[in-house]
């Protein structure tokens, strides 16, 4: 039985004009859509005119498809994934498909940016509505056009087919009197069973763009007359700038200008993306990125002590306030400092039962830390934009994740109402939460006003690496009770962090331990910290089932079945009244990677470490293999396993979850951002390591519950367990246990 669903033409689909005998379905709701590039081979004519509105579904009078997405792709590969929901709901050809980038619109689109893992999930109610409104509002004028009823009509592959006369005719061919209808207020959508596009692996619609270097990045842009651009920030945190002379730097040549720039001003409200690390930095403009870097280093600064302050913020209507202290900080202090926090007082967030009794009558005890350093994003495509403002207008055109915000930041400091602002966003070479906080863009637009004159503004590797904005510090206390048994009775998190706590109290074990504790405290700190890939669950998966495999070889129990056994209580006898996660769904990856790993099998790998963690609304179990080469560890096997609800395109899914486990065992074995006087003591990559091709798992195996779910999220949910499951396996190879990143043998 189909899937009927009601929607209003307000909310979803408006029906636009017409031209070119084209049919134009414009919908706010796409816009977590990710565009395809006109490079494929459609072995059809691009019609000689499309129509260009702020979000839509198009068809041509050829039959040719093409959707307008304002989100931007950060190598997700949502940029073919999307689109395959339309087109199989829409029932069209995928050859026959087209996708555009749109620019930022917001009186367009009511979710314009990436995060979070929200994509797909975001998208696609949406999607499939457009798609099959598109379908039935070509049904409906193709039944017009024969005079017969609308349930004798077919669909397929771009083709509208009346069996009883043998009649059949192309979209292309109604698109102009679909156009013309009044969009539908009841549309049916496919059952799971007729997908036949979903489900299905298909190319990467810019994979030969990017392959042969097309100029698709924000760093490629260039336009005549353009000049660069780049930023001098104070050398540490706690300090901001004072004054600087760059007498020298103005003589030499190329050098068109040297001064300071404010980002936002002092009565600005910021938003919780309008995070940056130095308000005041020097701009210093060129013809050349050479030239623009030889005049820095002859630029002097004279820097002097921040105040301690307390400022409001928004994050997203609810007010916050935000304390930022004085002074230079220290790795060593900060350590100090949160070892001092595990015998204070901190804010209860859950209780179930008697946790202090029932670790008084315990019969075995357990209790470790974890702690984990700042880390460095380090995308590979450094930061940049372009921009230039003139006349009371702004284009800008570059990589970032959240542009809807940061324009409204940007017409704030500018003066410059949005609608003359104009925002074109590029593909980013790297995201990972990094290009959420887009002060950049700002630095550029400023730039360029000054200058009178199109900039593109580029941080150098040193610039990006020292100036924020960091994954937080944390540490995690755990302690664990047991019974005689070895069943799990007592359970207490103790968690913060530098200047955030990672923890989340209503996920795993938490329903699954009759007396559980969950507590939170934090640090304030003026290092400048923000949303990491898969933030706080990134260390939350690490201690947690860290420790987990420690309660579980404490038990006398194998760390699989230990897991399962709490997650069988969570699902019939839960504790409590919220939890967060599905302890079926959880299982059911454990049992699948048990399986798939072959874990209860005789002769399998020695050194195997094992990991599960929920996060982003999907679920990850992990067993990883390593083996000490020359005395060094290296990862031979992973075997992941995935609940994602439905796949649309299973080889960029294969492929997300793949580069999710690599980066996390990159940041296992070397990442670290470590602070003497507020100063960061890495610059460039020949100090911050990251993980080399031949350091990369020389397998890895990824398999997918197979359910009729809605789809979740799946950027960032392979990379949080990976972290214990190498930490488990190196316990395995070395006896020893790892407490702290990143890890060491």
């Amino acid at each position: 039985m189909k899937q009927t669903t009601f929607l209003t033409r307000r909310a979803f689909i408006k029906n636009s004009s017409l031209a070119s005998g084209g049919l134009i379905l414009g919908f706010a709701s796409l816009s977590g859509c990710k565009p395809k590039n006109e490079g494929l081979s459609l072995g059809k004519e691009l019609p000689e005119e499309w129509f260009k509105i702020n979000s839509y579904l198009k068809i041509g009078e050829n039959g040719l498809v093409t959707i307008l997405s304002p989100n931007p792709e950060a190598g997700q590969n949502v940029k073919t994934s999307m689109p395959m929901i339309i087109a199989e709901e829409l029932d069209v050809d995928w050859e026959h498909v087209l996708v555009e980038q749109a620019p930022l619109d917001t009186a367009a689109f009511s979710f314009q940016f990436i995060g979070g893992s929200q994509a797909i999930r975001r998208g696609w109610s949406g999607l499939r509505l457009a798609g099959a409104t598109a379908r039935l509002m070509l049904v409906e004028a193709a039944a017009t056009l024969w005079n017969v009823p609308v349930s004798e009509l077919s669909t397929q592959k771009g083709m509208l087919i009346h069996k009883t006369s043998n009649r059949s005719i192309s979209y292309g061919e109604v698109a102009s009197l679909a156009a013309a209808r009044a969009v539908p207020e009841k549309v049916a959508l496919k059952n799971f069973e007729e997908f036949s596009l979903i489900g299905t692996s298909q190319k990467n619609v810019e994979a030969h763009n990017i392959v042969t270097g097309k100029p698709l990045f924000g760093i490629d842009t260039y336009k005549e007359g353009m000049l660069t651009a780049m930023i001098i920030h104070p050398p540490a945190f706690g300090l901001q700038l004072k004054s600087f002379d760059a007498s020298k730097a103005l003589t030499l040549p190329g050098i068109i200008d040297v001064f300071k720039i404010k980002v936002f001003n002092d009565d600005f409200e910021k938003k919780f993306f309008d995070t940056l690390s130095f308000n005041e930095v020097v701009a210093v403009v060129g013809n050349s990125t050479w030239e623009v870097m030889q005049a820095k280093k002859v630029i002097t600064l004279e820097c002097e002590p921040i105040s301690s302050s307390t400022v409001t913020r928004d994050r997203f209507g609810r007010k916050w306030q935000q304390h930022t202290p004085s002074g230079l900080e220290n790795t060593e202090e900060h350590y100090s400092q949160m070892e001092s926090m595990r015998s204070k007082k901190h804010t209860v967030l859950r209780k179930d039962g008697n946790p202090e009794k029932a670790f008084a009558e315990a019969a075995q005890r357990i209790e470790r830390t974890y702690t984990a350093p700042f880390l460095a994003h380090n995308c590979m495509e450094p930061m940049n934009f372009f921009a230039e403002v003139k006349n009371g207008k702004a284009e800008l055109i570059g990589p970032l994740q959240k542009p809807e915000y940061t324009e409204q930041a940007l017409s704030e400091r500018l003066g410059i109402g949005v609608e003359n602002i104009d925002i074109q966003m590029t593909r980013l070479g790297g995201g990972y939460g990094r290009r959420s906080y887009a002060h950049w863009l700002i630095e550029a637009a400023l730039i360029s006003e000054k200058v009178q004159a199109p900039v593109k503004l580029v941080y150098s590797r040193e610039d990006d690496m020292t100036s924020g904005i960091y994954r937080p510090s944390y540490q995690i206390s755990y302690k664990a009770g047991l019974d005689q048994h070895g069943n799990l009775t007592a359970f207490h998190v103790n968690a913060g962090g530098i200047p955030e706590t990672p923890i989340a109290e209503h996920r795993f074990p938490a329903g699954a331990v009759d007396h559980y504790l969950a507590e939170s405290w934090t640090i304030d700190s003026n290092i400048t910290v923000g949303s990491y890939r898969a933030p706080r669950s990134n260390f939350m998966a690490s201690a947690e089932q860290s420790f987990l495999d420690e309660v579980a070889e404490l038990a006398g129990k194998d760390p699989i079945e230990f897991r399962l056994d709490l997650l069988k209580r969570a699902a019939e006898d839960p504790v409590g009244e919220r939890n967060d996660y599905d302890p079926k769904r959880y299982a059911g990856v454990l049992k699948q990677v048990r399986d798939k790993s072959h874990w209860n099998k005789p002769n399998q790998p020695k050194n195997r470490g094992v990991s599960a963690y929920y996060c982003h609304n999907s679920y990850v179990a992990q067993v990883l293999d390593l083996e000490l080469v020359e005395g060094k560890p290296l990862v031979q096997n992973v075997t992941c396993s995935i609940d994602c609800g439905i796949v649309i395109n299973p080889d960029a899914a294969k492929n997300m979850a793949e580069g999710g486990v690599v980066d996390a065992i990159g940041n296992a074995f070397y990442g670290e951002m470590t602070f003497k006087e507020g100063i960061p003591s890495k610059q460039n990559f020949d100090q911050y390591k990251m993980i080399r091709m031949a350091e990369a798992p020389q397998n890895i195996e990824v398999h997918f519950i197979k359910n009729q779910i809605d789809p979740t999220g799946l950027g960032e949910p392979s990379f949080p367990p990976t972290f214990a499951a190498v930490a488990n396996a190196l316990y395995r190879a070395t006896g020893k246990r790892q407490y702290s990143q990143p890890f060491s043998i």
